[in-house]
């Protein structure tokens, strides 16, 4: 069989998008289909696949996989490119509301290919969290914004070893079994973050994160690192906005601006 794809791109961050609507795919298809084609040396290549599916009451349900096949409520950047995938196959409005596994989130298409989320109140923080791994002792702490996320503040983020580091937190037995993601993060000047994520299901650092860099963001502003709105630059150079309201440790109206392009659209047999 074969189907349509876009291949979307968002801060670096890249999917592999397909409008299931009509359900030409079996949900239970899902899970070998994000491992084949996410393979970025046999196949289109990608960090996560995402499905649009139809809703009952919202534009549409977003479904994501990263590339291992693992399911993830929600994903930051993935979101942006659902709702310009979206916007630009006809199924939404500049001004949508769509389902995800974590919850409602509201979106709008800005000027030169951006995209805003609205999205819900991040949850279950821990603050100072003390962690050992690979013999190197972390002070971190932990939020969960759509999915799980560890936030460690470093001096210098080039001389960080994301990937060694990072798998280790990743499946430190504090956070078994489902494991974490795990930001490390550098405060500059001018209420500006520099983010790098390993992310659990890709295993490995990407470009970015939009849920990682919403953490950091909220994080930077519990500690006074940063003030709302943050701005954020991912791994790949581009830049992220995070806004938000704290009262005391409780964090609401979280909004997350980033750029989601098409890079290119083709058919794939299934």
């Amino acid at each position: 069989m074969d189907v349509n794809f876009s291949k979307l791109t968002a801060a670096g961050n890249d999917f592999v998008l397909i409008d299931n609507r009509d359900n030409i795919i079996d949900k239970k298809d899902y899970q070998s289909l994000a491992v084949k084609l996410c393979d970025r040396k046999y196949s289109v290549g990608a960090d996560g696949i995402i499905f649009l599916e139809k809703s009952a009451e919202k534009d549409f349900k977003m479904k994501y996989l990263n590339s291992d096949g693992s399911h993830a409520s929600m994903c930051g950047n993935g979101g942006r490119s659902i709702a310009m995938f979206a916007y630009e196959i006809g199924a939404a409005k500049e001004k949508m509301i769509f389902e995800t596994d974590a919850g409602i989130i509201n979106a709008e298409i800005m000027p030169g290919s951006r995209v805003k989320l609205d999205l819900y109140d991040p949850k279950d923080l821990k603050r100072d969290i003390k962690l050992e791994a690979e013999s190197q002792k972390f002070d971190a702490d932990f939020i969960n914004t759509g999915v799980p996320h560890i936030v460690i503040f470093v001096d210098d983020i080039e001389k960080t070893d994301v990937f060694k580091y990072g798998r280790a937190i990743r499946n430190h037995k504090e956070f078994s079994p489902s494991g974490t993601n795990v930001n490390f993060v550098q405060a500059v000047k001018d209420n500006t973050l520099l983010v790098r994520t390993y992310e659990r299901g890709v295993e490995n650092e990407t470009l970015a994160c939009g849920t990682g860099i919403t953490a950091s963001a909220i994080i930077a502003g519990l500690k006074g690192l940063a003030k709302s709105p943050v701005n954020a630059v991912a791994r790949g150079g581009d830049k992220l906005s995070v806004s938000f309201k704290a009262d005391g440790e409780k964090i609401t109206d979280v909004i997350l601006e980033g750029p989601a392009v098409i890079a290119f659209k083709g058919t794939v047999t299934i």
